[in-house]
């Protein structure tokens, strides 16, 4: 075990004052004293180096340092005795209960309170004079003292460690409140972002592709009509996303938040762009958290209709029950002979998750039917027990 630069000093700060002390013929008592077993000068020098040694191990080994240290106390009473080695052993005591062990640090102080006690009382009931009470006074200034003091020392410095150690843990909560915040917001960003730009997009691409194929003046002024308007819808959108997030305003929507009354302007819009769209929507009064996931999710169905379906016929129905809102949007499915624009699946992974936010379903795949293969989303969102919050 590595010995402390610090216990060093110490150790050579105390046995450097002993023999100061002892130079100038300084002991605690005479040498005619009865206690004093081992007369002369050179006698007390033992218990002081050994003391002092004791105090090389005060933090890697306390314990042992204080047991060496006691049985070098007990040899200083029968000397002339030096004060250095009263002091260095009262540091022993309290670098023991600092130091040591949870158990040593409980039983110091009651140990040393014991023996306090018994050193006013046994004397005072032997000799029986007020005097005698000073015996003990000696033995709690040497023994008691230091192991009280290094317990409360030592119980501070654990709340001090506590109190850091809970400091770090509630900055790391926050730091990782922080990550989830910022990652939710970006997921929340990406969905609007997604659900606004993608619709109109996704008919630029479809009619542009058609305009480029067919060598129709009427067909293409058409298609470039269409291509306008979504182009200016998509822009508009955009510039209210931008304005937003500029403004730094986070209690609202990337844009006027949609409601379920304008899924007939979102059908409307689906049959200028191409689609067959056929709508059955009685949602009622729902919560506005499950409206705006409704439209989003009915918004991007009719998209990926745009962009996927095979031609036929679009439909879409909405129907409330006691504690759901049901949401069924079908489309053919197959192959198309017209344009197709590219996906990357971010639209269903969109809608899975606002369903989810939600505690509600959501299914999208092929079923098969009486007028052929269908692509069927599902979503069914819970509209009790739901909290105002946006999605």
């Amino acid at each position: 075990m590595a010995v402390r630069p610090f216990d060093v000093s110490v150790a050579l700060a105390g046995l450097a004052g002993g023999l100061l002390l002892w130079g100038f013929g300084l002991g605690v008592r005479p040498d005619s004293d009865p206690v004093v077993l081992f007369g002369g000068r050179w006698a007390l020098l033992v218990p002081l180096g050994v003391t002092a040694c004791c105090e090389l191990l005060r933090h890697t080994a306390p314990r042992t340092a204080l047991a060496v240290g006691t049985l070098a106390l007990a040899a200083d009473v029968m000397t002339q005795g030096s004060i250095a080695t009263i002091v260095m052993y009262t540091d022993l005591m309290y670098a023991a209960v600092v130091y040591g062990s949870p158990a040593t640090a409980r039983r110091l102080p009651w140990i040393t309170g014991v023996l306090t006690l018994a050193g006013m009382l046994v004397p005072y009931a032997v000799y029986r004079v007020p005097e005698a009470l000073l015996i003990g006074l000696v033995v709690g200034a040497v023994t008691f003292a230091p192991a009280s003091t290094g317990l409360i020392v030592r119980n501070h410095r654990d709340a001090a460690v506590a109190a850091r150690l809970q400091a770090e843990q509630t900055a790391l909560l926050a730091e990782m409140d922080r990550v989830q915040a910022v990652t939710a917001e970006r997921s929340r960003m990406a969905r609007e972002l997604h659900d606004l730009v993608a619709n109109h997009l996704s008919a630029i691409a479809i009619h542009s592709t058609a305009a480029l194929s067919l060598d129709d003046p009427a067909t293409s002024k058409d298609a470039l009509a269409v291509i306008r308007e979504n182009s200016v819808q998509g822009l508009s959108e955009m510039r209210r996303l931008i304005g937003i997030l500029r403004d730094g305003a986070d209690d609202r929507e990337p844009a006027a938040t949609p409601t379920l009354d304008g899924l007939g302007g979102l059908a409307d819009n689906a049959r200028a762009n191409g689609l067959d769209v056929a709508l059955d929507a009685e949602p009622g009064a729902v919560p506005a958290p499950v409206e705006l996931a409704a439209y989003r999710i009915v918004q991007e169905s009719l998209t990926n209709a745009l962009k996927h379906a095979a031609p036929g016929r679009v439909s879409v129905s909405l129907h409330r029950s006691p504690h759901a809102l049901e949401i069924r949007v079908t489309s053919p499915y197959g192959d198309r002979d017209g344009p197709r624009a590219p996906g990357s699946g971010a639209g269903l992974v969109g809608m899975r998750e606002r369903a989810a936010l939600l505690d509600g379903s959501f299914g999208a795949g092929p079923e098969g039917g009486p007028e052929g293969t269908l692509w069927v989303v599902r979503a069914t969102l819970p509209v009790s027990d739901v909290e105002q919050g946006e999605m």
